[in-house]
């Protein structure tokens, strides 16, 4: 199944992957399609993470969901896909929600990836923490809702970021906490278009913030990711 991505990274780069674990922290709009991603990369093992179930306003953004599955476990729909498309994939699951001081259970895992696609904000803070002092590699997505031009999006280091609001806390949290080292985020430079209790979304951004994620993942593991590009 994977000889065209054969043909870009080479026999033994594939072989790699299949040895690696990536741990995916929420399964949402972005979280679903770091997952698709690695799934067809040949990624062998994936831990999936979230407590949520399927319902219908996930439909305009989340690769998971159809009218067939409403009300299904995220995490139990995400192993059904990834093994009809890659059945040599290793699933682990944890479907309950994660909260700071439950996140050293997902060290537990050991993964040698982790994905921050997660929605609360001291979880993230806490993701960044326990990486950097674990020397887990790890990539955290910012906000992509109520933002409408995916182009907008880049990787880059967290302390370059502006803008965006969920940034803004985790730069005065690594400030507050005295984190040092790098910390690669995913992040849109597109200002928010609207404020409210309500995000909004659609079906271009959180998707492309997802893709950009799967592929630093895969070049992070095989060594084709370069600092200069950040």
């Amino acid at each position: 199944m994977l000889d065209r991505l054969e043909l870009l990274i080479g026999k033994d780069n594939i072989e790699l992957l299949e040895t690696k674990k990536v741990l995916v922290l929420g399964l949402g709009g972005v979280g679903g399609y770091v997952v698709e991603s690695l799934a067809r990369s040949g990624i062998g093992s994936l831990v999936l993470v979230d407590y949520d179930t399927i319902t219908e306003s996930n439909l305009n953004r989340q690769i998971i969901a159809t009218r067939t599955n409403m009300g299904q476990l995220k995490t139990d729909a995400f192993e059904k896909r990834i093994l009809d498309i890659n059945p040599k994939c290793k699933i682990e699951k944890l479907s309950k929600m994660i909260t700071p001081d439950h996140f050293y259970e997902l060290l537990s895992y050991q993964p040698d990836f982790i994905v921050d696609a997660c929605d609360t904000i001291s979880v993230k803070q806490e993701c960044i923490k326990a990486c950097i002092q674990n020397k887990i590699p790890f990539l955290s997505c910012m906000g992509t809702g109520n933002k409408m031009d995916p182009s907008k999006l880049k990787i880059l280091d967290l302390k370059k970021t502006e803008g965006d609001p969920i940034a803004k806390k985790l730069r005065k949290y690594v400030k507050d906490e005295k984190i040092n080292g790098k910390i690669p985020v995913i992040c849109s430079t597109e200002l928010p278009r609207r404020k409210g209790k309500v995000i909004a979304s659609n079906a271009f951004v959180p998707p492309t913030a997802g893709l950009l994620a799967g592929n630093y993942v895969v070049r992070y593991l095989i060594g084709d990711y370069h600092e200069k590009e950040r």
